[in-house]
């Protein structure tokens, strides 16, 4: 029996965190999302987050785009045996700490198929705090639902229920962002526009 979302460890592997913050930081003042993909461990009592596939910047609440995209993210990752296993959102202002509306309804969706589904919610303060400190913990919150299927914050600071899986993923986005590395990024508004571009990324960590 898998374990629930009350007693669930959380970990986010480097390339999936450093792809989730250069989206963030590539639309600085859109609202963005991206699917997080993973799997549970065999013993049940942790999830973790190994690939992110950005979603939107511009059509972050629109249904239909967010199934056809589900569609076929689903069908890319499950033949590699791993599944949608979260939800990832940045606010559109730097100021707004609050996991909104929009994100806890696709965090629901998610859910429905996924029931242990996280939500992580950029925290801008850490991003900005980053710069200056090295610090080496995930510049995130992590939503879980609880019992009621209310999103509940799990933590924001770093605990033993929500780390990154490379300790020195922090210092590598540095390098990332010092290059501006984030032009590189594609998601599903940028494959709609174009299908050239391809949203699994295959060239951003080369």
């Amino acid at each position: 029996m898998m374990g629930s979302s009350d007693d669930l460890r959380y970990e986010v592997s480097q390339n999936a965190y450093i792809k989730l913050v250069l989206h963030s930081l590539k639309h600085p003042t859109s609202s963005v999302n991206s699917i997080l993909i993973g799997r549970i461990s065999p013993s049940n009592d942790s999830l973790l987050i190994q690939d992110a596939v950005p979603l939107f910047h511009q059509h972050t609440s629109l249904l239909p785009q967010l199934e056809i995209s589900l569609i076929l993210i689903e069908e890319y990752f499950s033949a590699k045996g791993l599944n949608i296993v979260g939800y990832f959102h940045a606010n559109e202002r730097s100021d707004d700490y609050e996991l909104g509306g929009v994100a806890k309804n696709i965090g629901d969706h998610i859910c429905r198929y996924f029931p242990q589904a996280p939500i992580l919610l950029l925290d801008n303060k850490k991003l900005e705090a980053l710069k200056k400190s090295k610090d080496t913990g995930a510049i995130m919150q992590l939503y879980a639902r609880d019992a009621y299927k209310n999103w509940k914050l799990v933590q924001s600071d770093g605990n033993s229920r929500f780390s990154l899986k490379e300790p020195s993923a922090n210092l590598v986005l540095l390098d990332y962002i010092s290059s501006e590395k984030w032009n590189d990024i594609v998601d599903f508004d940028d494959h709609l526009d174009d299908i050239s571009k391809d949203w699994l990324n295959p060239a951003l960590f080369n």
